[in-house]
């Protein structure tokens, strides 16, 4: 599954995290679109002095730094690696 092109994603990454599952990231600079198999949500980009990219929605806080990604969706938070920038 990849996002629609009027989206405009400029980035593509894809993430394995320690639980095995697989994500893909798809970002510019406004707004990011994470896949999970079939499940997709969009997140838009939060200005913020805490260190690294952040993009969130209603209910995830996704934190891009370097090559790891941690997830945050209360109670939980979910650590990845990036694994190939496509």
């Amino acid at each position: 599954m990849s996002s629609p092109w009027w989206e405009d994603y400029g980035i593509k990454e894809k993430f394995l995290c320690a639980d095995k599952a697989q994500l893909v990231l798809e970002r510019n600079d406004a707004q990011a679109s994470l896949i999970a198999g079939r499940f997709r949500s969009t997140l838009f980009r939060e200005d913020s002095t805490e260190p690294g990219i952040r993009y969130r929605n209603d209910g995830m806080l996704v934190i891009l730094r370097g090559d790891e990604l941690t997830l945050e969706k209360l109670p939980m938070r979910l650590q990845c690696i990036r694994t190939e920038q496509v």
